[in-house]
């Protein structure tokens, strides 16, 4: 991008994007990656105290809430069926775009939108679109910027008409929270500012579609897990879960800025550097993972530990300075996914492009993963 910049890994480099005070988000992010996954004036572009304040409200919704998350993962669970019931007739199913559909399908209900104010099968493409386009500068990146804000005009209607009455959502929902949030002044937010807020809770969950495809990857290259899964060995799912996050690519790493001159491990910083924290690289740095390119679930990793070298998603404590605070509904999901894949469906995996090019971000198997003879188990 023509800009100098520095690349961080490892634990210390963890410590220092995730925890410093001197560093902050705002101006780390090309501005199309910046509109398609977070946008101005969300959370992620808050720094200190506001963002706290404001990332207070969608831990409770994603993690300390313990309704939200067992919520979300039935939700899942109720539309992966409805959607499976349908794949016997067809010849063959690609799970990447499968899991785009429920995921998005199962975000939209947990979050209380009402039905009649979306367009499913529309505006769940538009959340997958943004996950797509965020590594391209394009036609297809503008194209899913044209969309996005046509969503975000949508929801802040509905956000609007809710405030005003006209509207109805069930109490105890995610958008009724965010409707509802008031900033550190005492403000409710402004309603394209709450629709922004509520995509960027929805998306996440449609992102989650990737992981399941590399965990059935892994069922596939790895089938003993498959059976073991099949025979009702949930106490197994956790780790084989943990170890598809840190092998799998996904997006490679996070952003920064100085907002002050200082010194780290000898190397001077100016005010307004960039910096680059590597993500894959950690997770895949043999001084903290030996064989790191080998797919080992008995390392028994999780998210509640090791906040500063198991970062997949990110690193840090997840209720303070973790920048995202849905690692739990990712894991519980793809936890969901796993079961559902060795126990109510059995399929093929026929001769087709696994490959999994790191040229692209986000990055995924080339075929999708293209599931055949599909037949449901009793």
């Amino acid at each position: 991008m023509l800009r100098d910049v520095i690349c961080l890994k490892g634990p210390e480099a963890a410590k220092l994007v995730y925890g410093s005070e001197k560093l902050t988000r705002v101006g780390s992010m090309p501005q199309t990656v910046l509109r398609l996954l977070q946008d101005k004036d969300s959370v992620q572009q808050l720094d200190g105290e506001a963002h706290r304040h404001r990332k207070t409200m969608f831990v409770r919704m994603l993690m300390t809430d313990p309704e939200g998350p067992a919520a979300l993962v039935k939700i899942f669970r109720e539309c992966w069926n409805e959607r499976a019931s349908g794949w016997e007739a067809r010849r063959s199913v690609r799970l990447a775009s499968e899991a785009k559909v429920i995921l998005a399908e199962a975000a939209f209900r947990w979050a209380g939108v009402p039905p009649d104010q979306v367009n499913l099968t529309k505006d769940s493409a538009i959340l997958a679109e943004m996950i797509e386009g965020a590594g391209h500068i394009g036609p297809q990146t503008w194209l899913a910027l044209f969309r996005r804000s046509r969503l975000e005009r949508k929801l802040s209607k509905v956000i609007a008409g809710f405030r005003l009455g006209k509207i109805r959502v069930a109490d105890g929902t995610p958008i009724e929270a965010i409707a509802l949030h008031r900033d550190l002044q005492g403000q409710l937010l402004p309603p394209e500012t709450a629709a922004v807020e509520l995509i960027n809770l929805l998306r996440p969950i449609v992102a989650i579609g990737r992981y399941i495809v590399f965990a059935a990857m892994a069922l596939h290259e790895k089938s003993d897990w498959c059976r073991l899964f099949e025979a009702g060995n949930d106490e197994l799912l956790g780790d084989f879960v943990e170890e598809v996050r840190r092998i799998s690519p996904f997006f490679p790493f996070v952003g920064a800025m100085a907002k002050e001159g200082f010194e780290y491990q000898g190397c001077q910083i100016p005010k307004g550097q960039w910096l680059l924290f590597d993500l894959y690289g950690t997770t895949h740095d043999a001084a903290l993972f030996p064989e790191p390119d080998q797919f080992k679930p008995q390392r028994q990793l999780s998210w509640r530990d090791r906040i500063f070298t198991f970062v997949p998603q990110g690193a840090g404590d997840a209720q303070a300075t973790h920048r995202c605070p849905g690692e739990l509904v990712t894991v519980e999901i793809l936890k969901e996914a796993i079961r559902l894949l060795c126990r109510t469906v059995s399929y093929d995996v026929g001769d087709q492009d696994l490959r999994v090019p790191l040229n692209r971000i986000p990055a995924g198997p080339v075929s999708g993963f293209e599931m055949t003879n599909i037949q449901k188990r009793d």
